[in-house]
Protein backbone atom coordinates (compact mmCIF):
# COMPACT_ATOMS: atom_id res chain seq x y z
CA UNK A 1 0.00 0.00 0.00
CA UNK A 2 1.79 3.12 -1.19
CA UNK A 3 -0.99 5.83 -0.64
CA UNK A 4 -2.69 5.22 2.54
CA UNK A 5 -5.10 7.78 1.41
CA UNK A 6 -5.83 6.75 -2.00
CA UNK A 7 -6.71 3.08 -0.68
CA UNK A 8 -8.96 4.31 1.25
CA UNK A 9 -10.93 5.91 -1.18
CA UNK A 10 -10.61 3.17 -4.09
CA UNK A 11 -11.21 0.10 -1.62
CA UNK A 12 -14.20 -2.18 -1.24
CA UNK A 13 -14.81 -5.42 -0.75
CA UNK A 14 -16.07 -6.33 -3.94
CA UNK A 15 -12.55 -5.53 -5.60
CA UNK A 16 -11.03 -7.89 -2.96
CA UNK A 17 -13.74 -10.79 -3.74
CA UNK A 18 -12.97 -10.44 -6.85
CA UNK A 19 -9.39 -11.14 -6.36
CA UNK A 20 -10.11 -14.49 -5.05
CA UNK A 21 -11.66 -16.94 -7.01
CA UNK A 22 -14.65 -18.75 -5.44
CA UNK A 23 -14.83 -22.38 -5.86
CA UNK A 24 -15.10 -24.04 -9.39
CA UNK A 25 -18.39 -23.43 -10.69
CA UNK A 26 -19.63 -20.63 -8.82
CA UNK A 27 -20.21 -22.70 -5.60
CA UNK A 28 -19.43 -20.16 -2.92
CA UNK A 29 -16.36 -19.31 -1.30
CA UNK A 30 -14.73 -21.67 1.37
CA UNK A 31 -11.25 -20.60 3.29
CA UNK A 32 -9.44 -23.86 2.13
CA UNK A 33 -10.15 -23.74 -1.00
CA UNK A 34 -8.43 -19.56 -1.31
CA UNK A 35 -5.64 -20.92 0.91
CA UNK A 36 -4.75 -23.78 -1.12
CA UNK A 37 -6.78 -25.18 -3.82
CA UNK A 38 -6.56 -22.46 -6.38
CA UNK A 39 -2.91 -21.93 -5.98
CA UNK A 40 -2.57 -25.60 -6.89
CA UNK A 41 -5.05 -25.17 -10.12
CA UNK A 42 -3.04 -22.26 -11.15
CA UNK A 43 0.73 -24.38 -11.33
CA UNK A 44 1.72 -23.33 -7.79
CA UNK A 45 1.74 -26.77 -6.17
CA UNK A 46 5.50 -27.36 -6.21
CA UNK A 47 5.86 -23.92 -4.02
CA UNK A 48 6.73 -24.83 -0.34
CA UNK A 49 3.45 -23.65 1.70
CA UNK A 50 5.12 -24.97 5.19
CA UNK A 51 8.36 -24.91 6.46
CA UNK A 52 7.94 -26.97 9.76
CA UNK A 53 10.79 -27.07 12.77
CA UNK A 54 10.69 -29.36 14.94
CA UNK A 55 11.88 -28.68 18.70
CA UNK A 56 13.97 -31.34 18.45
CA UNK A 57 16.14 -29.96 15.14
CA UNK A 58 13.62 -31.54 12.78
CA UNK A 59 12.87 -29.43 9.67
CA UNK A 60 10.34 -30.39 6.90
CA UNK A 61 8.90 -28.96 4.02
CA UNK A 62 5.45 -29.65 2.68
CA UNK A 63 4.21 -27.89 -0.53
CA UNK A 64 1.21 -26.60 -1.50
CA UNK A 65 -0.20 -29.62 -3.54
CA UNK A 66 0.47 -31.91 -0.71
CA UNK A 67 -1.04 -29.90 1.85
CA UNK A 68 -3.80 -29.99 -0.76
CA UNK A 69 -3.94 -33.66 -1.00
CA UNK A 70 -3.67 -34.08 3.08
CA UNK A 71 -6.21 -31.41 3.57
CA UNK A 72 -8.77 -33.68 1.46
CA UNK A 73 -7.60 -37.15 2.87
CA UNK A 74 -8.22 -35.23 6.61
CA UNK A 75 -12.04 -34.13 5.07
CA UNK A 76 -12.61 -37.90 3.92
CA UNK A 77 -11.55 -38.85 7.41
CA UNK A 78 -14.24 -36.69 8.68
CA UNK A 79 -16.97 -37.68 6.10
CA UNK A 80 -15.86 -41.66 6.69
CA UNK A 81 -16.53 -41.11 10.42
CA UNK A 82 -20.05 -39.66 9.84
CA UNK A 83 -19.12 -35.86 10.45
CA UNK A 84 -21.78 -33.52 8.81
CA UNK A 85 -21.19 -29.67 7.53
CA UNK A 86 -22.04 -27.57 10.81
CA UNK A 87 -19.86 -30.07 13.51
CA UNK A 88 -17.83 -28.89 15.92
CA UNK A 89 -14.01 -30.48 15.29
CA UNK A 90 -11.84 -29.29 17.90
CA UNK A 91 -8.05 -29.22 18.10
CA UNK A 92 -5.42 -29.72 21.08
CA UNK A 93 -2.02 -29.75 19.84
CA UNK A 94 1.41 -28.21 19.69
CA UNK A 95 2.51 -26.89 16.46
CA UNK A 96 2.78 -29.53 14.35
CA UNK A 97 2.13 -30.13 10.64
CA UNK A 98 -0.60 -32.40 11.38
CA UNK A 99 -2.91 -29.79 13.55
CA UNK A 100 -2.49 -27.57 10.19
CA UNK A 101 -3.55 -30.73 7.91
CA UNK A 102 -6.64 -30.73 10.67
CA UNK A 103 -7.52 -27.28 10.22
CA UNK A 104 -8.02 -26.82 6.56
CA UNK A 105 -9.31 -30.27 6.55
CA UNK A 106 -12.38 -29.46 8.37
CA UNK A 107 -12.90 -26.24 6.87
CA UNK A 108 -13.42 -27.74 3.14
CA UNK A 109 -15.48 -30.30 4.90
CA UNK A 110 -17.09 -27.06 5.96
CA UNK A 111 -17.22 -28.16 9.52
CA UNK A 112 -16.80 -25.47 12.12
CA UNK A 113 -12.74 -25.93 12.95
CA UNK A 114 -12.37 -24.76 16.99
CA UNK A 115 -8.55 -24.33 18.17
CA UNK A 116 -7.68 -25.16 21.57
CA UNK A 117 -4.06 -23.85 23.49
CA UNK A 118 -2.27 -27.23 24.17
CA UNK A 119 -1.28 -25.52 27.23
CA UNK A 120 -4.96 -25.30 28.43
CA UNK A 121 -5.24 -27.68 31.92
CA UNK A 122 -8.20 -29.89 31.74
CA UNK A 123 -10.79 -27.56 33.44
CA UNK A 124 -10.82 -25.20 30.64
CA UNK A 125 -11.05 -27.60 28.19
CA UNK A 126 -13.30 -29.41 29.07
CA UNK A 127 -15.63 -25.89 29.84
CA UNK A 128 -14.91 -25.40 25.91
CA UNK A 129 -15.64 -28.51 24.27
CA UNK A 130 -18.70 -28.54 25.96
CA UNK A 131 -19.79 -25.15 25.18
CA UNK A 132 -19.10 -25.86 21.88
CA UNK A 133 -20.89 -28.70 21.63
CA UNK A 134 -17.86 -30.57 20.40
CA UNK A 135 -18.62 -33.94 18.09
CA UNK A 136 -14.61 -34.49 17.49
CA UNK A 137 -11.56 -33.39 18.49
CA UNK A 138 -8.30 -33.94 17.38
CA UNK A 139 -4.81 -34.04 19.92
CA UNK A 140 -1.85 -36.28 20.48
CA UNK A 141 -2.18 -39.09 22.99
CA UNK A 142 0.48 -37.39 25.32
CA UNK A 143 -2.15 -34.59 25.60
CA UNK A 144 -4.96 -37.14 25.67
CA UNK A 145 -3.49 -39.19 28.16
CA UNK A 146 -3.29 -35.30 30.14
CA UNK A 147 -5.84 -33.80 29.39
CA UNK A 148 -8.78 -35.46 28.09
CA UNK A 149 -8.88 -39.25 29.29
CA UNK A 150 -9.74 -37.86 33.13
CA UNK A 151 -12.80 -35.43 31.64
CA UNK A 152 -13.91 -37.17 28.56
CA UNK A 153 -17.33 -38.95 29.98
CA UNK A 154 -17.97 -35.09 31.35
CA UNK A 155 -18.43 -34.39 27.59
CA UNK A 156 -21.98 -35.83 26.19
CA UNK A 157 -21.18 -34.93 22.50
CA UNK A 158 -17.76 -35.75 22.06
CA UNK A 159 -18.20 -38.68 19.50
CA UNK A 160 -14.70 -39.08 17.63
CA UNK A 161 -11.02 -38.75 19.35
CA UNK A 162 -8.66 -38.48 16.31
CA UNK A 163 -5.18 -39.38 18.00
CA UNK A 164 -2.35 -38.87 16.49
CA UNK A 165 -0.58 -42.26 18.66
CA UNK A 166 3.29 -42.59 19.31
CA UNK A 167 4.31 -45.25 16.92
CA UNK A 168 6.34 -47.34 19.07
CA UNK A 169 3.05 -48.16 21.48
CA UNK A 170 0.95 -49.98 18.90
CA UNK A 171 -1.77 -50.18 21.73
CA UNK A 172 -4.28 -46.73 21.05
CA UNK A 173 -6.54 -45.43 24.15
CA UNK A 174 -9.55 -47.24 23.79
CA UNK A 175 -12.25 -45.31 22.37
CA UNK A 176 -10.17 -43.35 19.65
CA UNK A 177 -9.12 -43.27 16.23
CA UNK A 178 -5.67 -43.79 14.81
CA UNK A 179 -4.60 -40.44 12.79
CA UNK A 180 -1.79 -42.76 10.98
CA UNK A 181 -4.70 -45.72 10.12
CA UNK A 182 -7.91 -43.15 9.21
CA UNK A 183 -5.47 -40.93 6.94
CA UNK A 184 -4.26 -44.34 5.06
CA UNK A 185 -8.05 -45.28 4.37
CA UNK A 186 -8.79 -41.70 3.38
CA UNK A 187 -9.17 -40.77 -0.69
CA UNK A 188 -6.43 -38.01 -1.61
CA UNK A 189 -9.81 -36.41 -3.62
CA UNK A 190 -12.27 -34.48 -2.41
CA UNK A 191 -14.48 -31.84 -4.04
CA UNK A 192 -15.51 -28.90 -1.48
CA UNK A 193 -19.48 -29.18 -1.25
CA UNK A 194 -21.09 -25.58 -1.74
CA UNK A 195 -20.24 -22.68 0.48
CA UNK A 196 -21.86 -20.25 0.86
CA UNK A 197 -20.77 -16.81 2.58
CA UNK A 198 -22.14 -16.99 5.41
CA UNK A 199 -21.28 -20.66 6.54
CA UNK A 200 -19.84 -21.04 9.74
CA UNK A 201 -16.09 -21.59 9.89
CA UNK A 202 -14.41 -20.82 12.85
CA UNK A 203 -15.12 -20.50 16.45
CA UNK A 204 -12.68 -19.15 18.78
CA UNK A 205 -13.38 -18.48 22.82
CA UNK A 206 -12.69 -15.49 23.97
CA UNK A 207 -12.78 -14.73 28.18
CA UNK A 208 -14.88 -11.68 29.88
CA UNK A 209 -14.56 -10.45 33.43
CA UNK A 210 -18.22 -12.73 34.23
CA UNK A 211 -19.69 -15.91 33.29
CA UNK A 212 -18.34 -18.35 31.25
CA UNK A 213 -15.86 -17.71 27.89
CA UNK A 214 -17.71 -16.58 24.74
CA UNK A 215 -17.35 -18.71 21.87
CA UNK A 216 -16.92 -16.29 18.71
CA UNK A 217 -17.66 -17.69 15.52
CA UNK A 218 -17.20 -16.92 12.38
CA UNK A 219 -17.74 -17.30 8.66
CA UNK A 220 -16.15 -18.19 5.66
CA UNK A 221 -16.43 -15.27 4.00
CA UNK A 222 -13.92 -13.95 6.52
CA UNK A 223 -11.11 -15.16 4.39
CA UNK A 224 -11.47 -11.61 2.29
CA UNK A 225 -10.79 -9.84 5.23
CA UNK A 226 -7.83 -11.88 6.42
CA UNK A 227 -6.54 -11.73 2.69
CA UNK A 228 -6.71 -8.39 2.58
CA UNK A 229 -5.28 -7.89 5.78
CA UNK A 230 -2.04 -9.95 4.98
CA UNK A 231 -1.66 -7.69 2.00
CA UNK A 232 -2.47 -4.18 2.86
CA UNK A 233 -1.39 -4.41 6.83
CA UNK A 234 1.28 -7.26 7.23
CA UNK A 235 2.80 -6.64 3.48
CA UNK A 236 2.59 -9.98 2.44
CA UNK A 237 3.71 -10.92 -1.15
CA UNK A 238 3.50 -14.34 -3.26
CA UNK A 239 6.20 -16.42 -2.21
CA UNK A 240 7.67 -14.29 0.72
CA UNK A 241 9.02 -16.15 3.80
CA UNK A 242 6.78 -15.36 6.70
CA UNK A 243 6.85 -16.03 10.18
CA UNK A 244 3.76 -15.72 12.54
CA UNK A 245 5.01 -16.84 16.10
CA UNK A 246 1.45 -17.18 17.66
CA UNK A 247 0.40 -20.38 18.16
CA UNK A 248 -3.52 -21.38 16.34
CA UNK A 249 -4.74 -21.67 19.78
CA UNK A 250 -5.09 -17.71 19.82
CA UNK A 251 -6.90 -16.25 17.17
CA UNK A 252 -4.07 -14.50 15.68
CA UNK A 253 -2.69 -17.87 15.04
CA UNK A 254 -5.69 -19.40 12.75
CA UNK A 255 -5.98 -15.71 11.26
CA UNK A 256 -2.20 -14.98 10.40
CA UNK A 257 -1.08 -18.37 11.05
CA UNK A 258 -3.03 -20.07 8.31
CA UNK A 259 -5.67 -18.12 6.76
CA UNK A 260 -4.20 -15.04 5.65
CA UNK A 261 -0.70 -16.59 4.56
CA UNK A 262 -2.24 -19.10 2.64
CA UNK A 263 -4.83 -17.12 1.23
CA UNK A 264 -1.74 -14.80 0.09
CA UNK A 265 0.65 -17.43 -0.97
CA UNK A 266 3.61 -17.09 1.37
CA UNK A 267 6.16 -19.47 3.03
CA UNK A 268 4.77 -19.90 6.34
CA UNK A 269 7.72 -20.93 8.99
CA UNK A 270 6.18 -23.44 12.09
CA UNK A 271 8.14 -23.53 14.99
CA UNK A 272 7.26 -26.40 17.28
CA UNK A 273 9.39 -25.07 20.15
CA UNK A 274 8.61 -22.88 22.66
CA UNK A 275 10.01 -18.94 23.06
CA UNK A 276 14.31 -19.36 22.51
CA UNK A 277 16.44 -15.57 21.46
CA UNK A 278 19.25 -17.93 20.45
CA UNK A 279 16.48 -20.34 18.52
CA UNK A 280 14.23 -16.86 16.90
CA UNK A 281 17.35 -15.63 15.98
CA UNK A 282 18.72 -18.32 14.35
CA UNK A 283 15.36 -18.77 12.24
CA UNK A 284 15.05 -15.00 10.87
CA UNK A 285 18.66 -15.98 9.90
CA UNK A 286 18.84 -19.00 8.60
CA UNK A 287 15.10 -19.39 6.77
CA UNK A 288 15.95 -15.92 5.32
CA UNK A 289 12.38 -14.58 6.94
CA UNK A 290 10.91 -11.36 5.14
CA UNK A 291 7.47 -10.73 7.27
CA UNK A 292 7.82 -11.15 10.95
CA UNK A 293 4.86 -11.20 12.88
CA UNK A 294 4.88 -11.75 16.87
CA UNK A 295 3.34 -10.20 20.43
CA UNK A 296 4.93 -7.39 22.67
CA UNK A 297 5.99 -9.79 25.15
CA UNK A 298 8.40 -11.84 23.20
CA UNK A 299 9.88 -8.96 22.06
CA UNK A 300 10.26 -7.48 25.81
CA UNK A 301 12.15 -10.65 26.04
CA UNK A 302 14.18 -10.07 23.13
CA UNK A 303 14.70 -7.15 24.75
CA UNK A 304 16.41 -7.93 28.03
CA UNK A 305 18.85 -10.34 26.02
CA UNK A 306 20.79 -7.05 24.41
CA UNK A 307 21.25 -6.31 21.05
CA UNK A 308 24.32 -8.38 20.48
CA UNK A 309 23.12 -11.58 19.41
CA UNK A 310 20.38 -9.89 16.29
CA UNK A 311 23.66 -7.65 15.44
CA UNK A 312 25.89 -10.74 15.00
CA UNK A 313 22.83 -12.51 12.44
CA UNK A 314 22.51 -11.91 8.75
CA UNK A 315 18.85 -10.45 8.98
CA UNK A 316 19.33 -8.53 5.92
CA UNK A 317 16.10 -10.32 4.36
CA UNK A 318 13.87 -9.41 7.00
CA UNK A 319 11.78 -6.79 5.45
CA UNK A 320 8.34 -5.89 7.89
CA UNK A 321 8.19 -6.45 11.39
CA UNK A 322 4.67 -6.29 12.68
CA UNK A 323 3.06 -7.05 16.51
CA UNK A 324 -0.08 -7.95 17.94
CA UNK A 325 -1.69 -9.07 21.19
CA UNK A 326 -1.97 -6.09 23.44
CA UNK A 327 -0.15 -2.54 23.67
CA UNK A 328 3.27 -1.94 22.20
CA UNK A 329 5.24 -0.07 24.15
CA UNK A 330 7.04 2.67 22.82
CA UNK A 331 10.44 1.60 23.63
CA UNK A 332 9.69 -1.33 22.38
CA UNK A 333 9.14 0.33 18.64
CA UNK A 334 12.34 2.26 19.07
CA UNK A 335 14.42 -0.39 19.75
CA UNK A 336 13.93 -2.38 16.29
CA UNK A 337 14.78 0.67 14.56
CA UNK A 338 18.03 0.82 16.60
CA UNK A 339 18.49 -3.43 16.33
CA UNK A 340 16.80 -4.02 13.33
CA UNK A 341 17.12 -0.99 11.35
CA UNK A 342 12.85 -0.66 11.32
CA UNK A 343 10.47 -0.43 13.71
CA UNK A 344 7.83 -3.04 15.25
CA UNK A 345 4.63 -1.73 13.36
CA UNK A 346 2.04 -2.53 16.00
CA UNK A 347 -1.82 -3.48 15.19
CA UNK A 348 -5.36 -4.09 16.69
CA UNK A 349 -7.78 -5.83 16.63
CA UNK A 350 -10.02 -8.63 18.68
CA UNK A 351 -10.86 -12.12 18.52
CA UNK A 352 -14.67 -10.69 17.54
CA UNK A 353 -13.54 -9.18 14.53
CA UNK A 354 -11.51 -12.05 13.31
CA UNK A 355 -9.16 -9.55 11.53
CA UNK A 356 -6.65 -6.75 11.65
CA UNK A 357 -8.67 -3.53 11.94
CA UNK A 358 -6.49 -0.58 12.69
CA UNK A 359 -2.74 -1.02 11.92
CA UNK A 360 0.76 0.82 11.43
CA UNK A 361 1.54 0.40 7.54
CA UNK A 362 4.96 -0.53 5.56
CA UNK A 363 4.33 2.76 3.58
CA UNK A 364 3.44 4.72 6.43
CA UNK A 365 5.23 6.99 9.62
CA UNK A 366 5.09 4.87 13.10
CA UNK A 367 4.12 6.86 16.38
CA UNK A 368 5.47 4.59 18.80
CA UNK A 369 2.94 3.65 20.70
CA UNK A 370 0.11 4.43 18.76
CA UNK A 371 -2.06 1.36 17.54
CA UNK A 372 -2.06 3.25 14.08
CA UNK A 373 -4.75 3.69 11.45
CA UNK A 374 -8.14 2.18 10.42
CA UNK A 375 -7.80 -0.67 7.69
CA UNK A 376 -9.37 0.44 4.33
CA UNK A 377 -13.03 -0.37 4.29
CA UNK A 378 -13.11 -0.21 7.98
CA UNK A 379 -14.72 2.47 9.51
CA UNK A 380 -13.80 3.39 13.53
CA UNK A 381 -15.00 6.02 15.72
CA UNK A 382 -14.16 6.82 19.55
CA UNK A 383 -17.92 6.90 20.76
CA UNK A 384 -19.38 8.61 24.11
CA UNK A 385 -23.19 8.65 24.66
CA UNK A 386 -24.63 11.60 24.49
CA UNK A 387 -27.38 13.66 26.50
CA UNK A 388 -30.26 11.88 24.69
CA UNK A 389 -28.60 8.22 25.04
CA UNK A 390 -27.64 7.80 22.04
CA UNK A 391 -23.94 7.40 21.11
CA UNK A 392 -21.57 10.15 19.61
CA UNK A 393 -18.91 10.12 17.87
CA UNK A 394 -15.86 11.88 19.58
CA UNK A 395 -13.54 14.83 17.62
CA UNK A 396 -11.83 16.21 20.06
CA UNK A 397 -8.29 14.57 19.98
CA UNK A 398 -7.49 15.47 23.97
CA UNK A 399 -10.77 13.11 24.68
CA UNK A 400 -10.95 9.44 24.57
CA UNK A 401 -13.81 7.34 24.46
CA UNK A 402 -14.86 3.83 23.77
CA UNK A 403 -13.37 2.43 20.52
CA UNK A 404 -16.30 1.39 18.04
CA UNK A 405 -16.58 -0.39 14.67
CA UNK A 406 -19.05 -0.09 12.17
CA UNK A 407 -19.91 -3.81 11.63
CA UNK A 408 -19.94 -4.08 7.96
CA UNK A 409 -16.53 -6.25 7.51
CA UNK A 410 -16.14 -9.53 6.57
CA UNK A 411 -14.51 -10.92 9.12
CA UNK A 412 -17.09 -9.77 11.80
CA UNK A 413 -17.93 -12.35 14.43
CA UNK A 414 -21.62 -13.56 13.38
CA UNK A 415 -22.47 -14.81 16.98
CA UNK A 416 -21.31 -16.38 20.56
CA UNK A 417 -22.10 -19.77 20.44
CA UNK A 418 -25.64 -20.22 21.94
CA UNK A 419 -25.19 -16.99 23.49
CA UNK A 420 -27.23 -14.25 21.52
CA UNK A 421 -27.84 -11.81 24.59
CA UNK A 422 -24.15 -11.37 25.15
CA UNK A 423 -23.86 -11.10 21.33
CA UNK A 424 -26.52 -8.41 20.84
CA UNK A 425 -25.26 -6.71 23.80
CA UNK A 426 -22.01 -5.87 21.54
CA UNK A 427 -24.30 -3.76 19.48
CA UNK A 428 -25.33 -0.18 19.65
CA UNK A 429 -26.65 2.36 17.40
CA UNK A 430 -25.01 1.02 14.52
CA UNK A 431 -21.63 0.68 16.17
CA UNK A 432 -19.98 -2.76 17.23
CA UNK A 433 -18.40 -1.71 20.71
CA UNK A 434 -15.24 -3.07 21.00
CA UNK A 435 -15.11 -2.34 25.05
CA UNK A 436 -11.57 -0.90 24.70
CA UNK A 437 -11.18 2.87 25.63
CA UNK A 438 -9.20 4.83 23.16
CA UNK A 439 -8.10 8.30 21.71
CA UNK A 440 -7.97 9.42 18.34
CA UNK A 441 -5.12 12.58 17.39
CA UNK A 442 -5.53 15.05 14.63
CA UNK A 443 -3.85 12.45 12.31
CA UNK A 444 -5.87 10.16 12.74
CA UNK A 445 -4.00 7.88 14.58
CA UNK A 446 -5.66 5.47 17.42
CA UNK A 447 -4.57 5.21 20.86
CA UNK A 448 -5.35 2.56 23.43
CA UNK A 449 -6.00 3.86 26.83
CA UNK A 450 -7.16 0.57 28.38
CA UNK A 451 -9.98 -2.26 28.85
CA UNK A 452 -13.51 -0.94 30.44
CA UNK A 453 -14.01 -3.86 32.26
CA UNK A 454 -11.63 -6.66 33.89
CA UNK A 455 -10.55 -8.92 31.29
CA UNK A 456 -6.76 -9.64 31.94
CA UNK A 457 -4.17 -9.66 28.78
CA UNK A 458 -1.48 -11.47 29.86
CA UNK A 459 1.62 -12.30 27.12
CA UNK A 460 -0.86 -11.80 24.35
CA UNK A 461 -4.21 -13.75 25.87
CA UNK A 462 -7.18 -12.53 27.52
CA UNK A 463 -8.10 -14.51 30.33
CA UNK A 464 -11.41 -13.81 32.36
CA UNK A 465 -10.90 -13.45 36.03
CA UNK A 466 -14.29 -15.37 37.20
CA UNK A 467 -12.95 -18.58 35.43
CA UNK A 468 -9.75 -18.51 36.71
CA UNK A 469 -11.42 -18.04 40.25
CA UNK A 470 -13.76 -20.60 39.50
CA UNK A 471 -11.78 -22.89 39.18
CA UNK A 472 -9.22 -22.08 42.24
CA UNK A 473 -12.31 -22.32 44.16
CA UNK A 474 -12.71 -25.99 43.69
CA UNK A 475 -9.46 -26.41 46.31
CA UNK A 476 -10.98 -27.90 49.48
CA UNK A 477 -8.61 -25.13 51.48
CA UNK A 478 -10.26 -22.03 49.70
CA UNK A 479 -13.42 -19.97 50.52
CA UNK A 480 -13.62 -17.19 47.65
CA UNK A 481 -10.98 -15.58 45.27
CA UNK A 482 -10.56 -12.36 43.40
CA UNK A 483 -8.36 -12.14 40.70
CA UNK A 484 -6.08 -9.58 39.17
CA UNK A 485 -3.90 -8.41 36.51
CA UNK A 486 -0.44 -7.13 37.71
CA UNK A 487 1.68 -5.14 35.47
CA UNK A 488 5.02 -7.07 34.79
CA UNK A 489 8.07 -5.88 32.83
CA UNK A 490 8.39 -9.00 30.59
CA UNK A 491 4.82 -10.94 30.35
CA UNK A 492 3.09 -6.78 30.25
CA UNK A 493 0.84 -8.44 32.83
CA UNK A 494 0.79 -11.47 35.37
CA UNK A 495 -2.05 -12.74 36.88
CA UNK A 496 -2.28 -12.76 40.89
CA UNK A 497 -5.24 -14.18 43.04
CA UNK A 498 -6.17 -12.97 46.64
CA UNK A 499 -7.97 -16.03 48.49
CA UNK A 500 -9.86 -16.13 51.70
CA UNK A 501 -9.55 -19.72 52.85
CA UNK A 502 -12.60 -22.44 54.39
CA UNK A 503 -12.62 -22.52 58.31
CA UNK A 504 -10.42 -25.37 59.90
CA UNK A 505 -7.83 -24.23 57.34
CA UNK A 506 -4.54 -22.08 58.17
CA UNK A 507 -2.40 -20.07 55.48
CA UNK A 508 1.48 -21.86 55.62
CA UNK A 509 4.26 -22.09 53.07
CA UNK A 510 3.03 -25.34 52.19
CA UNK A 511 -0.92 -24.25 51.46
CA UNK A 512 0.90 -21.79 49.56
CA UNK A 513 2.67 -24.02 47.06
CA UNK A 514 -0.24 -26.12 46.89
CA UNK A 515 -2.35 -23.72 45.49
CA UNK A 516 0.91 -22.29 42.73
CA UNK A 517 0.70 -26.41 41.33
CA UNK A 518 -2.84 -26.29 41.55
CA UNK A 519 -3.77 -23.80 39.98
CA UNK A 520 -0.75 -24.83 36.75
CA UNK A 521 -2.39 -28.08 37.03
CA UNK A 522 -6.02 -26.90 36.36
CA UNK A 523 -5.57 -24.16 34.56
CA UNK A 524 -2.26 -23.82 32.57
CA UNK A 525 -0.94 -20.74 31.21
CA UNK A 526 -4.45 -19.03 33.05
CA UNK A 527 -2.54 -19.97 36.66
CA UNK A 528 -2.10 -17.86 38.81
CA UNK A 529 1.48 -16.52 39.14
CA UNK A 530 1.34 -15.19 42.79
CA UNK A 531 -1.27 -15.97 45.71
CA UNK A 532 -1.58 -13.78 48.43
CA UNK A 533 -4.46 -14.64 51.58
CA UNK A 534 -6.87 -11.97 52.85
CA UNK A 535 -9.31 -12.69 55.85
CA UNK A 536 -11.94 -11.26 53.19
CA UNK A 537 -12.56 -10.08 50.20
CA UNK A 538 -13.96 -6.54 49.17
CA UNK A 539 -17.38 -6.76 48.02
CA UNK A 540 -20.35 -4.96 46.80
CA UNK A 541 -23.44 -5.09 48.63
CA UNK A 542 -24.83 -7.33 45.89
CA UNK A 543 -22.28 -9.18 46.75
CA UNK A 544 -20.00 -8.68 43.58
CA UNK A 545 -16.17 -8.98 44.05
CA UNK A 546 -14.60 -5.75 43.85
CA UNK A 547 -11.65 -6.78 41.55
CA UNK A 548 -10.96 -2.83 40.90
CA UNK A 549 -10.50 -2.49 45.02
CA UNK A 550 -8.14 -5.01 45.21
CA UNK A 551 -5.99 -3.78 42.01
CA UNK A 552 -5.39 -0.11 43.61
CA UNK A 553 -4.88 -1.33 47.02
CA UNK A 554 -2.43 -3.78 44.96
CA UNK A 555 -0.43 -1.00 43.55
CA UNK A 556 -0.84 1.55 45.48
CA UNK A 557 -3.33 3.34 43.94
CA UNK A 558 -6.63 5.87 44.65
CA UNK A 559 -9.49 3.61 45.73
CA UNK A 560 -12.35 5.92 44.27
CA UNK A 561 -15.46 5.12 44.72
CA UNK A 562 -16.01 3.02 47.60
CA UNK A 563 -20.09 4.26 48.33
CA UNK A 564 -21.07 0.71 46.95
CA UNK A 565 -18.66 -1.20 48.81
CA UNK A 566 -19.88 -4.15 51.60
CA UNK A 567 -20.17 -2.38 54.91
CA UNK A 568 -19.31 1.00 53.44
CA UNK A 569 -21.25 4.41 53.98
CA UNK A 570 -24.72 4.95 53.09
Amino acid sequence: MSDYARERASFSWESVRAELDGLPGGRGLNIAYEALGRHVAKGHGDQTAIIWLGKRGERREVTYADLDSLTNQFANLLANQGVEAGDRVYSLAGRIPELYVCALGALKHRAIFCPLFSAFGPEPVAERLNLGEARVLFTTERLYKRRIAGIRDRIPTLEHVILLADPKKPDKPEGTVDWAEAMGDASLEYEIGATGPDTPALLHFTSGTTGTPKGAYHVHEAVLTHYATGKLALDMHPSDIYWCTADPGWVTGTSYGISAPLANRVTMIIDEAEFDPKRWYQILEEEKVQVWYTAPTAIRMLMKTGPELPQSKDLSALRFMGSVGEPLNPQAVIWGQEVFGMPFHDNWWQTETGGIMIANYASMDVKPGSMGRPMPGITAGIVREGDDGRLREVDDPSKDGELALRPDWPSVFRGYWNNKERYDACFRDGWYLSGDLARRDEDGYYWFVGRSDDVIKSAGHLIGPFEVESVMMKHPAVAEVGVIGKPDPVAGTIIKAFVSLQSGHEWTEELHRELIGFGRKNLGTAAPREIDFVESLPKTRSGKIMRRLLKARELGLPEGDTSTLEGGDS
